[in-house]
């Protein structure tokens, strides 16, 4: 099973309280994904939505054992829905080991995934994956490296003015960019080099008004590294180094940086060792609004348990994926037959926050949940809003359907949803699992 085991993951609240000393936890949001280790967040804006594509830590790694990337989305910032595996190792048959930071772009319709991995042969490359959609699967685009020069960490972006596409990689100084062509798995002309204050790896190139933005993991002191910026009215720069973005903290040796503009504001991902049982090969993700300084550049930004402010409230009366969550404990996700996702490893005491959701103010006359449970297997779920000791909303009961995948819709009455409201589900019992869910209106 991927993520964080049960025991590591059962008292969730400490990881607030690890990352920040606050012993107030109960609304925290940060790290934004629980159910497994994430790392080097790669975050872009597609239909109105965002889309974070990360790597993953395995459970219990020793060292940097990562082995595929996973995708989550949404809409308000807080309310994150699990895809699963998007790419793998296994895409890239000539890679052999590091499903390492990556990052996805659009261009003419499809979607292209440049990411470092270890090559059969030995030595860092860059590989790219290709899919029609944006929620893959993504395949091998070239069956080979695109490049390979010892450098990692690739970032793209297409400037908005000429339609010219540049990628940027790099492990220590100097850091290196080509202009890639119109079929995003060519370049012209040769790799260039570029010298940047301190840069250790993890470059994010974007774009925000008329300035260009080249941001980076350096050495912040304290044995961790820090992010540090440069920036320029050129996407070729020469570079101007603006100083750190964030110092050194979070209970990890790396952190890695994606910002993004969303509905008229801005987003700075990263990763830390924030979750029980974290650390420097045990990372999870985790973002901050910002706002940029009047001249362009970036403010001095530090960790936070709270993490961004919810944009949108998230409507009940819409089939919601099980796997939408803002925070979570205990349990996991897993893939069906059919490509979806669910909700697994449940045992009693584990729960999921949904935040912010607009029950209206005629409420809620009733919920579906979409549940299967093995013969031998129930349970109870408990519906509360506000909190996890909150005004209990629903009960519902989960009997054995047949199967792990025999799935049964289960109907409960409502009382008392009305409004916006923090969602809990309070899982009693174990062994089943819990695909998606919907409320129905009161007359």
């Amino acid at each position: 099973m991927f993520g964080p085991t049960k025991s590591t993951l059962r008292d969730i609240a400490v990881a607030g309280a690890l990352l920040s000393g606050s012993v107030h936890v109960a609304l925290a949001d940060n790290p934004i994904i629980q159910t497994l280790y994430s790392t080097d967040p790669a975050p872009v804006v597609y239909n109105n939505t965002v889309w974070l594509f990360t790597g993953h830590d395995e459970t219990g790694a020793k060292n940097y054992d990562m082995r595929d990337w996973r995708l989550y989305s949404s809409t308000d910032m807080v309310n994150w829905r699990d895809w699963g595996v998007m790419m793998s190792l296994k895409t890239f048959s000539w890679a052999k080991a590091d499903a390492w930071a990556g990052q996805v772009i659009e261009r003419d319709g499809k979607f292209y995934y440049y990411v470092t991995v270890t090559k059969n042969s030995g030595g860092y490359a860059v590989g790219v994956g290709v899919s029609d959609s944006i929620t893959g699967p993504y395949k091998d685009a070239l069956g080979k490296q695109i490049l390979s020069n010892g450098g990692i960490d690739p970032t793209v972006f297409i400037d908005d003015a000429d339609g010219q596409a540049y990628m940027y990689w790099g492990h220590n100084s100097p850091g290196y960019y080509v202009k890639l062509n119109k079929d995003m798995v060519s370049y012209t002309g040769g790799i260039s080099s570029h010298q940047l204050t301190n840069f250790v790896e993890g470059p994010w190139l974007h774009k925000h008004s008329d300035n260009w933005y080249l941001t980076y993991s350096s050495m912040g002191g304290g044995g961790n590294e820090d992010i540090k910026y440069a920036m320029s009215n050129k996407p070729t720069g020469p570079w101007t180094h603006k100083g750190q973005i964030m110092a050194s903290q979070g209970r990890s040796f790396t952190n890695h940086a994606g910002i993004i503009d969303y509905k008229n504001g801005s987003y700075f991902f990263y990763h830390n060792g924030a979750l029980p049982g974290g650390g420097t090969y045990s990372r999870s993700v985790c973002v901050e609004k910002f706002n940029y300084n009047s001249d362009g550049t970036i403010p001095k930004l530090t960790m936070t348990d709270a993490g961004a402010p919810q944009i949108e409230p998230l409507n009940p009366y819409t089939q919601v994926e099980a796997e939408t969550i803002a925070f979570s404990s205990g349990l996991t996700t897993a893939a069906k037959s059919d490509g979806g996702i669910y909700v697994t490893s449940i045992s009693n005491g584990d729960y999921i926050k949904v935040k912010g959701v607009d029950f209206g103010t005629s409420g809620a006359a009733s919920v579906d949940l979409r549940v299967a449970a093995p013969n031998g297997s129930s349970g109870k779920m408990e519906l509360r809003v506000g909190s996890q000791t909150g005004t209990v909303i629903a009960t519902c009961s989960v009997e054995a359907t047949g199967g792990a995948q025999s799935w049964k819709t289960v109907n409960c009455p409502v009382t008392g949803a009305t409004g916006r409201q923090d969602l809990f589900f309070r899982f009693q019992g174990s062994g089943y699992n819990f695909d998606w869910w919907q409320f129905k209106k009161a007359a």
